[in-house]
């Protein structure tokens, strides 16, 4: 919906207020035309249910006002004396309109110094579950939000398995684009597969301030922009289903280009505006291997624990036909204790940081290690925009300048599609303009109309994970729109292991209560928030304590 569409949908639902609630302003002692005036009205409503101003701001937040909803519902049927269950059962599934039927029809007298504890068991639960909710969802959409790292991309770093919280406030929250939604699950509400949400109406995009901008090598959680995936709220019916941008899959990557660079990727490494891509000392980049052996082949407890080993391993092998073929030797087996060993001697090790590669070539069982880089101008089909075109590979891209908002460039029919999708679909149909590219000889239309330069409206990031052969990033599908930031990974509160044997085993104990970002090694802090949640409790103990001796 666009900001005049919202405006008159704004105005319906202030008229339908004032219908349904003038007379039960006037019982309450105030004017009808007070129920009528838009933000005022609501701050006298609050005063007539007998509850802090601060609600009305609550009333103005997105996600949190469709939650608000019912609670003053149910707040105005019981200051005009609408106790019972079934009161508060029919203000809520009727959207309210059962106050309509009080307002006209019910001889209702106002409580003006009522008690704000509700009167049945029924109201008392729905009341505590209704405010838990708003304060959880305030948090969850604004503040913090916990995130699972179910992909090796950014190995070393984040394991599989990690448990994190996830910062809105550093980049700056971005506020909910679908106006009802089931809150704080995402797009599909859990054990079923139905839709969270309803995709219209939906509010404009905004983003409140940040304290932070999004630096090179900072990882980030983000929308993901070319999001496809229907098996989290669709019966399988294997069509694509729009999601809106704050609905799509979260993906967690390390940013390597931001506004205004210019990158290119030279044998796997990330060079920005001509320097190295600066990482810090807890980021592990992993290449691929081919690697040589002799003799037993590894064990593999000692792959895994000595040589950082933590993603798959490929083996070669002769299949019953006598044909060479690669079998994968995934993560699940890599903390085992047996030997494995390649029939003809050559191995793919998939995840290895370089370090981790020089101390494999002193290997009693290894003849070589080398490298898989893919060669440079070989194009490879599935690159961003068109790799075959470009001759860029996962490994090879040239001089990839990374939009900045308010940055003109020049549009030609060579670099096209490199801005396609941005033009069409980043400042277009999402952003509700409905841009539409075409080509027509050596022009390039955008409506229609001849296209020789664009000036971008947001800033624009590339996202690649450190495990430089097992990630789906930027590489494959483009920029990654300002839009569509969720947040920045702060904490990490829990990291569980679920191919160790044993509960025990399967926490990784020196991971837990442990910060994502700063240089150096790991370091928990689980002690310290032990003793913390400790004393919290101890403290509360003794608080109520002395509380209920104060009241005897």
């Amino acid at each position: 919906m666009t900001l005049t569409q919202w405006f008159i949908f704004f105005l319906v639902i202030q008229a339908i207020h004032f219908l349904g609630t003038w007379k039960l302003y006037v019982k309450a002692g105030y004017k009808a035309w007070e129920a009528a005036v838009p933000v005022y009205n609501a701050y006298i409503l609050t005063k007539i249910i007998n509850r802090h101003w601060t609600w009305v701001i609550l009333l103005f937040i997105p996600m949190v006002n469709v939650i608000m909803l019912p609670i003053i519902w149910v707040e105005t049927l019981r200051a005009f004396g609408k106790n019972k269950d079934i009161d508060t059962v029919l203000g809520v599934v009727t959207l309210g309109f059962y106050i309509y039927y009080v307002n006209y029809t019910q001889d209702v007298t106002y409580i003006e110094d009522r008690s704000l504890q509700p009167r049945t068991k029924l109201g008392e639960w729905v009341s505590s579950i209704l405010f838990a909710v708003v304060a959880a969802t305030l948090v969850h959409t604004y503040v913090m939000q916990p995130y699972n790292i179910p992909t090796s991309s950014l190995e070393k770093t984040l394991l599989v398995g990690d448990f994190l919280f996830v910062s809105k406030f550093h980049y700056g929250a971005r506020t909910p684009m679908t106006a009802v939604s089931f809150p704080m699950v995402h797009d599909t509400i859990p054990k079923t597969k139905l839709k969270s949400y309803f995709s219209k109406p939906q509010y404009p995009y905004f983003r409140l301030p940040g304290f932070q901008k999004i630096k090179r090598a900072d990882i980030v959680v983000f929308s993901w922009p070319v999001d496809t995936v229907n098996a989290f709220h669709s019966a399988g019916d294997g069509k694509y289903h729009y999601k809106p941008i704050d609905k799509k899959s979260n993906y967690v990557k390390r940013c390597v280009g931001i506004p205004g660079d210019n990158l290119s990727i030279v044998d796997g490494k990330i060079i920005a505006n001509g320097e190295p891509l600066a990482l810090p000392k807890k980021a592990k980049p992993q290449y691929s291997y081919n690697v040589t052996g002799k003799g037993k082949g590894f064990n593999l407890k000692a792959l895994y624990k000595y040589f950082d080993i933590t993603d798959a391993i490929q083996v070669e092998f002769q299949d019953k036909n006598g044909n060479l073929v690669k079998g994968g030797l995934k993560y699940s087996k890599l903390n085992q204790r047996n030997n494995f060993q390649s029939p003809t001697g050559k191995y793919v090790f998939s995840a290895l940081t370089e370090a981790g590669a020089e101390k494999l070539k002193k290997h009693k069982n290894v003849v070589s290690v080398e490298r898989i880089i893919s060669e440079e101008k070989k194009g490879e089909p599935g690159i961003f925009p068109n790799g075959i075109k470009y001759g860029w590979n996962k490994d090879q891209i040239q001089n990839l300048y990374i939009p900045e908002e308010g940055k003109t460039v020049d549009i030609t029919t060579n670099n096209i599609d490199l801005y396609q999708r941005i033009i069409e679909v980043y400042e277009g149909s999402e952003m509700g303009i409905g841009n539409t590219i075409t080509t027509s000889g050596n022009q390039v239309l955008l409506n229609s109309q001849p296209l020789t330069q664009y000036t971008f409206k947001q800033n624009y990031y590339w996202m690649m994970g450190d495990n430089r052969h097992n990630s789906e990033d930027s590489r494959y599908w483009g920029f990654v729109p300002e839009t569509h930031i969720v947040g920045k990974p702060v904490f990490l509160f829990f990291s569980l292991d679920q191919n160790a044997k044993g509960l025990m085993n399967k926490i990784r104990w020196d991971r837990i209560m442990s910060t994502v970002g700063g240089d150096g090694k790991l370091k928990s802090h689980k002690i310290l928030v032990f003793v913390l949640i400790g004393l919290y409790i101890v403290g509360s103990f003794i608080w109520e304590r002395k509380k209920k001796q104060k009241e005897k």
